[in-house]
């Protein structure tokens, strides 16, 4: 289909247009991260224990699990209506619900519609979102040019950075200037509020531009999809692309973009033990540092394809993780990692007295056995540990090195006796483990910070050799009369659900096993799999006209 091409003058508009969404985006989650003991304090203290936790999970999970629906809505609508529209109701719903969340009570005002209200908000955003990053990503490639789509479009990819830098800037910012204190009453509020003014230049901005040219074109001609979603998902020729794209490029691209970015960060500050601020600083130099790649792999996909770029970083990802993951222990906490290779832990223990460790948000109590305090106590520390099966009825023996230490048995004692038994086991573990050399936390003067971040950069380059090229090669994968609905779902599950769920997943895994390292097994498996499909049947798309 030929097409009137955008004057180039007008590129670097159309892309930085399009890409303040995913800025916003990326300020919004990292926002989100950055005060979550305050929210959690906000609105879910003082609620009991169980409505608290349904309630915490749901505010973590809501703007994931809606992604996909987002997609369909507003996928359709862009295949319908046009791209300039639609991304613009995208950007207000999700601007005004970031917004909103600075105007929200708290529990001790409205009671319980408190945390209703915040996660009503969270599926709002995550609604928007499903809808933002297609039609970026589609408005964007259908003005560039031939042979550079992959450039044009690597530009989205680039905005995580900005909005980690952004949300840092001004949370940092508002702490330091009205106090830590006044920041956990209310000054938690001025981040989300501020995010007018981004949502304000964003709206202002994208009201200046055209429709994309492929669909001006489309209308013209009166070949616009009248019915986007049965014709994408019900016809088994796009279907099968559809699902070909998801587990063949983006299910890995997510894993390796969540491994990178987040679980890693997670891994340094949960396991290893190291300072928050220290780990934020680390982690935003890494990821400063391998922001061009982005860049540079969409440029490379340009000259040489999208297909092998991708597939490389996914292959990279499942032969690397777990030497880098366990570098990242010696260099962040050379006591933990001397500790676990010279003084190994033993439960053995009655695996019908033993639960699963899983407790994504710490509200959780394991002790309702003897196995369940032994390896709650130990999940919490850190350590890694094997599991040994002990005869039926027996109390959990714990082996730290070459001593042992019995746990207790929380059926035989109640009240304070029980919180006393399990406070003399731990106060006895804690000092059995510091015998042998295990730390509390990883100690500053030791925490190489140089190798974590060429660690960390390691890691990162492995994401934006994935995710560099994903756009151009989900827009090139479909027709453009369903092409915002067909790539806007296969992007938001791979990065909605296999992807955004992964910290949650592997930590399970974690509790599960008792190995540090095993919640690596995830997103190895993933990437094995999309390397795999991908190279059998993803098809290389960087040459096809759109």
């Amino acid at each position: 289909m030929a097409r009137p091409s955008a004057r180039p003058a007008n590129y670097a508009l159309i892309i930085g247009a399009s890409s303040l969404g995913t800025v916003f985006e990326w300020y919004d989650f990292y926002l989100y991260g950055l005060v979550a003991t305050v929210l959690s304090s906000q609105f879910f203290s003082a609620v009991n224990e169980v409505t608290g936790f349904i309630f915490a999970l749901a505010a973590f999970s809501a703007g994931f699990a809606v992604r996909p629906f987002g997609a369909l809505v507003f996928g359709r609508l862009g295949d319908l209506v046009g791209r300039k529209h639609t991304f613009l109701i995208t950007m207000g719903i999700m601007g005004a619900s970031t917004f909103a969340v600075g105007l929200l009570p708290s529990y001790a005002t409205v009671g319980v519609a408190a945390p209703i209200l915040l996660v009503a908000l969270r599926l709002l955003q995550g609604l928007a979102l499903g809808g933002q990053y297609g039609g970026a990503a589609t408005y964007i490639a259908e003005h560039a040019p031939p042979g550079k789509r992959g450039l044009f479009t690597s530009w989205i990819q680039t905005t995580a950075t900005l909005g980690l830098f952004l949300a840092l800037l001004i949370v940092i910012g508002t702490r330091t200037s009205i106090g830590e204190d006044a920041f956990r009453a209310w000054g938690w509020r001025i981040p989300f509020l501020l995010s007018v003014v981004l949502l304000g230049v964003s709206m202002w901005i994208r009201m200046q531009l055209e429709e994309s040219p492929v669909f001006l074109e489309m209308k013209k001609a009166g070949t616009i999809s009248k019915a986007p979603l049965r014709e994408a998902f019900g016809e088994w020729k796009h279907l099968r692309l559809v699902l070909v794209g998801l587990l063949g490029a983006v299910t890995g691209q997510a894993v390796v973009w969540y491994t990178g970015q987040f679980y890693a960060l997670f891994f340094l500050e949960r396991t290893l033990k190291v300072d928050s601020a220290t780990t934020n600083i680390l982690t935003a130099i890494a990821l400063a540092l391998a922001t061009p790649g982005f860049i540079f792999f969409g440029w490379l996909s340009d000259k040489i394809g999208r297909k092998p770029i991708i597939l490389a970083g996914c292959l990279l990802a499942v032969l690397t993780y777990f030497p880098l993951f366990e570098a990242l222990t010696r260099y962040a906490n050379p006591a933990l990692y001397l500790a676990l290779n010279s003084a190994p832990v033993t439960i053995v223990a009655d695996p019908a007295e033993c639960s699963l460790q899983f407790d994504p948000i710490g509200k959780n109590k394991f002790d309702s056995t003897s196995c369940d305090i032994a390896k709650s106590y130990l999940a919490k520390a850190g350590v890694s540990y094997h599991s040994e099966h002990g005869s039926a009825g027996a109390l959990a023996l714990v082996r730290i090195g070459a001593g042992t230490l019995l746990a207790p048995d929380p059926k035989s004692v109640t009240g304070k006796e029980r919180k006393d038994a399990i406070a003399a086991f731990q106060a006895a573990a804690k000092a059995g483990l510091h015998s042998v050399g295990y730390p509390d936390k990883a100690d500053p003067a030791t925490v190489n910070k140089p190798m974590i971040v060429a660690l960390l950069f390691v890691m990162m380059l492995y994401v934006t050799m994935v995710y560099g090229p994903i756009a151009a090669l989900l827009v090139e994968l479909f027709p453009a009369r369903i092409r915002y609905s067909a790539m806007s779902l296969p992007y938001h599950i791979g990065n909605g659900w296999f992807g955004g769920f992964l910290p949650t997943t592997a930590f399970a895994i974690v509790a599960a096993t008792g190995n540090i390292y095993s919640g690596l097994w995830y997103p190895i498996v993933v990437a094995a799999t999309t390397v795999v499909l991908g190279l059998l049947l993803l098809p290389e798309t960087f040459r096809k006209s759109i």
